[in-house]
């Protein structure tokens, strides 16, 4: 039984010169730590921002309970979100360390 080439199965899209169109030599670049550390100071604002509604509420400083309610869903999402995203990033890394050499 003879096997023949495999031939004409198309071509793949090529990436490079999408890769070629980044500009990495720009200084206004920033690393991934200071984007994080950015990320989770969004979400500690988030949390204190829904945190000192609800202090408002209950003082009695503000009857809107519709900006309660907005404010601590807020909070709630993007704490979900950050767990979700974590829960993603060490799933990864334990994949990596279960990759043998």
């Amino acid at each position: 039984m003879a096997v023949s080439n495999i031939t004409n199965i198309g071509t793949l899209p090529k990436l490079t010169p999408a890769l070629d169109k980044l500009d990495t030599s720009n200084d206004n670049s920033v690393n991934f730590g200071d984007m994080l550390k950015d990320a989770l100071n969004k979400v500690n604002d988030l949390q204190l921002q829904s945190q000192q509604s609800e202090n408002d509420f209950a003082a009695g400083k503000t009857d809107n309970i519709n900006q309660v309610m907005v404010a601590t869903e807020k909070a709630d999402l993007a704490l979900q979100f950050t767990v979700a995203i974590r829960n993603k990033i060490l799933d990864g890394y334990q994949e990596i360390m279960r990759m043998q050499i």
